[in-house]
Protein backbone atom coordinates (compact mmCIF):
# COMPACT_ATOMS: atom_id res chain seq x y z
CA UNK A 1 0.00 0.00 0.00
CA UNK A 2 1.22 3.51 -0.84
CA UNK A 3 1.28 5.74 2.24
CA UNK A 4 3.80 8.58 1.70
CA UNK A 5 5.16 10.59 -1.19
CA UNK A 6 7.18 13.53 -2.44
CA UNK A 7 6.23 16.42 -4.69
CA UNK A 8 9.26 18.26 -6.07
CA UNK A 9 8.96 21.48 -8.08
CA UNK A 10 11.81 22.42 -10.41
CA UNK A 11 12.27 25.70 -12.27
CA UNK A 12 14.74 25.58 -15.15
CA UNK A 13 17.23 28.35 -15.76
CA UNK A 14 16.38 30.27 -18.94
CA UNK A 15 17.76 28.31 -21.88
CA UNK A 16 18.12 25.10 -19.83
CA UNK A 17 14.56 23.86 -20.21
CA UNK A 18 15.33 21.05 -22.65
CA UNK A 19 18.40 19.97 -20.68
CA UNK A 20 16.27 19.68 -17.56
CA UNK A 21 13.64 17.73 -19.49
CA UNK A 22 16.32 15.32 -20.74
CA UNK A 23 17.71 14.97 -17.21
CA UNK A 24 14.26 14.02 -15.92
CA UNK A 25 13.78 11.48 -18.69
CA UNK A 26 17.06 9.86 -17.59
CA UNK A 27 15.71 9.88 -14.03
CA UNK A 28 13.14 7.30 -15.07
CA UNK A 29 15.92 4.78 -15.68
CA UNK A 30 17.22 5.34 -12.16
CA UNK A 31 13.71 5.19 -10.66
CA UNK A 32 13.12 1.84 -12.34
CA UNK A 33 16.11 0.46 -10.41
CA UNK A 34 14.79 1.57 -7.02
CA UNK A 35 12.91 -1.32 -5.45
CA UNK A 36 11.34 0.93 -2.80
CA UNK A 37 9.96 3.46 -5.34
CA UNK A 38 6.84 1.92 -6.89
CA UNK A 39 5.45 5.23 -8.20
CA UNK A 40 7.52 7.87 -10.03
CA UNK A 41 6.36 10.59 -12.40
CA UNK A 42 8.26 13.49 -13.94
CA UNK A 43 6.30 16.12 -15.83
CA UNK A 44 6.40 19.58 -17.32
CA UNK A 45 3.93 22.04 -15.84
CA UNK A 46 4.68 24.74 -18.42
CA UNK A 47 7.66 26.07 -20.39
CA UNK A 48 10.32 26.06 -17.68
CA UNK A 49 8.43 24.58 -14.73
CA UNK A 50 8.75 20.89 -14.02
CA UNK A 51 7.82 18.55 -11.18
CA UNK A 52 8.42 15.07 -9.87
CA UNK A 53 5.87 13.06 -7.93
CA UNK A 54 6.86 9.80 -6.35
CA UNK A 55 5.26 7.63 -3.71
CA UNK A 56 6.34 4.88 -1.36
CA UNK A 57 4.93 2.18 0.86
CA UNK A 58 6.47 3.71 3.98
CA UNK A 59 8.91 6.23 5.41
CA UNK A 60 11.82 3.82 4.97
CA UNK A 61 11.22 3.78 1.20
CA UNK A 62 10.90 7.55 1.04
CA UNK A 63 14.16 8.04 2.94
CA UNK A 64 15.94 5.49 0.74
CA UNK A 65 14.84 7.51 -2.29
CA UNK A 66 15.89 10.83 -0.75
CA UNK A 67 19.34 9.35 -0.14
CA UNK A 68 19.50 7.54 -3.48
CA UNK A 69 20.99 8.18 -6.90
CA UNK A 70 18.20 10.38 -8.30
CA UNK A 71 18.40 12.85 -5.42
CA UNK A 72 22.20 12.88 -5.58
CA UNK A 73 22.17 13.53 -9.33
CA UNK A 74 19.57 16.28 -8.93
CA UNK A 75 21.67 18.07 -6.33
CA UNK A 76 24.79 17.67 -8.48
CA UNK A 77 23.19 19.19 -11.58
CA UNK A 78 20.93 21.71 -9.81
CA UNK A 79 23.38 24.64 -9.94
CA UNK A 80 23.68 24.33 -13.72
CA UNK A 81 20.05 23.52 -14.59
CA UNK A 82 17.85 25.17 -11.97
CA UNK A 83 16.97 28.82 -11.46
CA UNK A 84 16.37 28.15 -7.76
CA UNK A 85 16.77 25.20 -5.39
CA UNK A 86 14.15 22.48 -5.81
CA UNK A 87 11.08 22.74 -3.60
CA UNK A 88 10.63 19.35 -1.93
CA UNK A 89 7.34 18.65 -0.16
CA UNK A 90 6.83 15.48 1.83
CA UNK A 91 3.23 14.31 1.83
CA UNK A 92 0.95 11.65 3.17
CA UNK A 93 -1.02 9.74 0.56
CA UNK A 94 -4.73 9.74 1.41
CA UNK A 95 -5.72 7.34 -1.34
CA UNK A 96 -4.32 5.85 -4.54
CA UNK A 97 -5.53 3.96 -7.58
CA UNK A 98 -2.61 2.41 -9.40
CA UNK A 99 -4.21 0.13 -11.97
Amino acid sequence: MITVGLFVRLEAKPGKEEELAAFLMQGLKLANRETTTPVWFAFRLDGGSFAIFDAFADETGRQAHLNGPIAKALMEYAPDLLAEPPTIQQLDVMGAKLS
